[in-house]
């Protein structure tokens, strides 16, 4: 019922949004206009109001959803709130964090609202762009009853609504989704809505303290004209937003830096055995229709399943090494985990984290044999997960060499023994992961040894890591991936 009720909502979305559209043009520009904003032509109806009607009907119900996207992205003419209703529809598939109705009120409690009154323009500009202000308008003599005419008067003017009464009044505490609510806090804070860094720092500072108690927290990521910009995270995670990843290798790349001055760093790989990811990624996270859309671009594929499927065979191969014109995994364990995650979670992967494997950190050109002591730890993860929120989680899978060394045993024979020196490295390496702002969780090659024993702990354990980032567990299925990708 619940598919068939957001079925019915879009088709609303989409009837009124066509028969807008053809109201507000001519019979020779109609279809021109219908297909401007991503609708089919209309296919009868002798009225405009008839053609927009047709329109609207021939888009089938496994397209609505698209179609409604198109809308709003194509800035069609649409009802605020049909806007809005697009918006949640889209954002709910980012899995944001879940901001608390309590939250919300605290922080409208503690805001401090002459920050906004003093630059009212610009904050109802925000305003207007998030909530549905035409709300209430009753046309009533030449007073403007609408919610944003009542905000004029009582909060700008008056000074008679706290500020808690503006967010009830606008909905922003009960109704508003988390998404749109962390945009809102995103956007007060916002050098567009506050041009004064002072006035910008004061109000990060007043909302902090709530979110922090739900482990939120506007932090400072970066600058834009002039003005520093805020982004709602996790606490704990690390600033700031990646600029390029260097993956899929578990060899050493080959770098150099074009220019120093701007640390602009070129990848020479002439024979694709690295992959580098340099776009964007936003606060869901880096899934892997995500990375699946970035290697159809870049590789120039136009079929949807063949790009899967190249990018998953790509993906795994990086997970083996060529011995004696043989190819075998570099870690049979840490395979069996890349192989388990996408095959328990296979039909639902697409809105999932991607799991990342080989992904570099840190690079020297000097190798740590000669770097000796100062050699940097942790130069390369088993895998990286970019969560909603900014969170970044790091999985490795802990082999012998994790805690032991090969040494004398006897006889002139060599073993791995305990070794805790190595023990000591892997350990450190994972405090200063943390301590860099990652999400750190290790297995033991043991636990990864059988398959059909892995297969429930590893489901048990993404499952839970799902919760916790606030990302929908998906259904799973059963099946096996087996030989080299």
């Amino acid at each position: 019922m619940a598919d068939e009720g957001a079925t019915e909502a879009l088709r609303g979305i989409v009837d009124r949004a066509a028969c807008s559209i053809a109201g507000a043009s001519t019979h020779a520009r109609l279809d021109e206009d219908l297909i401007a904003a991503g609708l089919p032509p209309s296919t009868g109806g002798e009225t405009k109001a008839q053609r927009g009607e047709s329109s609207a009907a021939a888009v089938p119900d496994e397209r609505l959803r698209e179609v409604a996207i198109s809308l709003v992205e194509r800035n069609a003419v649409l009802h605020m709130i049909d806007r809005m209703a697009v918006q949640d529809l889209v954002w709910a598939d980012e899995y944001p964090p879940p901001i608390p109705k309590r939250t919300r009120r605290d922080i409208a409690r503690i805001l401090p609202g002459e920050f906004l009154r003093d630059h009212s323009q610009r904050f109802h500009a925000l305003l207007a762009n998030l909530f549905d202000l035409g709300r209430g308008d009753l046309f009533f003599g030449f007073e403007n009853t609408s919610l944003g005419g009542q905000i004029e008067r009582h909060f700008y003017n008056n000074d008679d609504w706290t500020v808690e009464q503006l967010f009830d009044e606008l909905g922003a505490i009960d109704n508003a989704s988390d998404r749109r609510f962390g945009l809102f806090l995103e956007g007060i804070v916002s050098g567009n809505t506050v041009p004064d860094e002072d006035g910008q720092r004061q109000l990060v500072e007043a909302i902090n303290p709530p979110l922090t108690a739900v482990g939120l927290e506007l932090r400072e990521t970066g600058n834009v004209d002039g003005y520093p910009t805020f982004d709602l995270v996790s606490t704990g995670t690390r600033s700031g937003r990646p600029k390029q990843l260097i993956f899929g290798s578990p060899e050493k790349p080959d770098l150099r830096l074009i220019d120093v001055i701007d640390s602009d760093v070129e990848v020479v790989d002439p024979n694709g055995k690295v992959l580098v990811y340099d776009r964007k990624i936003g606060p869901a996270g880096l899934r892997w229709h995500d990375l699946q859309t970035w290697w159809k671009e870049t590789r120039q594929v136009d079929d949807d399943e063949q790009a899967k499927a190249q990018l998953y065979k790509r993906l795994g191969n990086s997970l083996y090494e060529r011995v004696d014109n043989e190819w075998i995994p570099v870690s049979p364990p840490q395979l069996l985990l890349f192989r388990l995650y996408h095959d328990i979670y296979r039909t639902a992967l697409p809105d999932l984290p991607v799991l990342l494997p080989e992904v570099w950190r840190h690079w020297d050109p000097v190798n740590a044999k000669t770097r000796g002591n100062l050699a940097l730890v942790q130069f390369r993860m088993d895998f990286l997960m970019f969560a909603p929120a900014g969170a970044r989680i790091v999985l490795e899978v802990d082999g012998q060499h994790h805690y032991a060394s090969e040494r004398a045993a006897g006889k002139g024979q060599r073993r791995m023994l305990p070794d805790a020196r190595e023990y000591a490295r892997t350990v450190a390496a994972s405090r200063d992961l943390t301590l860099a702002g990652y999400e750190v969780h290790r297995f033991g090659a043991h636990e990864l040894r059988d398959e059909q024993e892995a297969r429930p702990l590893v489901t048990a354990f993404f499952d839970s890591l799902f919760r916790k980032h606030h990302v929908a567990v998906p259904q799973r299925t059963a099946g096996h991936e087996g030989g080299r990708t």
